[in-house]
């Protein structure tokens, strides 16, 4: 009997291991032009950083500074995400075995993932922001 059902969920087996690869996608993607945004605006923000660490900012305002911002780019897109993942899931229900199709701790943690991965793609290019010399970024 364990084989006839083993068997009979194969192709959801299947689809949601599809799901979870292009999950991982998608989390890679995040990560990457998250980081390329937040690279190229503290590039483009190169004077204004080493003018606020010529008049005193100490290197944590500037981290917060840079963090704060790509957490708040994710905040919008966690937002869109949510709204969007509640309108698919009704398509997704046939799917999903043993879990309901709005189940708020998976889209908590879903949520919380992409946070986490936003969270590590911004400190890169702030902790880059907070090394900058103020007297070779003002030349530039």
């Amino acid at each position: 009997m364990s084989a006839i059902v083993w068997r009979a969920q194969s192709s959801t087996r299947f689809t949601l291991t599809l799901i979870a690869v292009f999950a991982g996608i998608a989390a890679l993607l995040v990560a990457v032009g998250l980081y390329g945004v937040l690279s190229t605006l503290v590039r483009q923000r190169t004077a204004e950083i080493g003018m606020r660490i010529a008049l005193g900012a100490d290197r944590s305002s500037i981290l917060s500074l840079v963090v704060g911002q790509g957490l708040r780019l994710s905040a919008l897109g966690v937002a869109v995400g949510l709204v969007a993942a509640f309108a698919v899931t009704r398509l997704m229900a046939s799917m999903l075995v043993g879990v309901r199709a709005t189940d708020p701790a998976t889209f908590a943690a879903m949520a919380a993932v992409f946070f986490a991965i936003a969270a590590f793609a911004s400190w890169l290019p702030a902790r880059r922001a907070a090394a900058l010399d103020p007297t070779i970024a003002l030349r530039e």
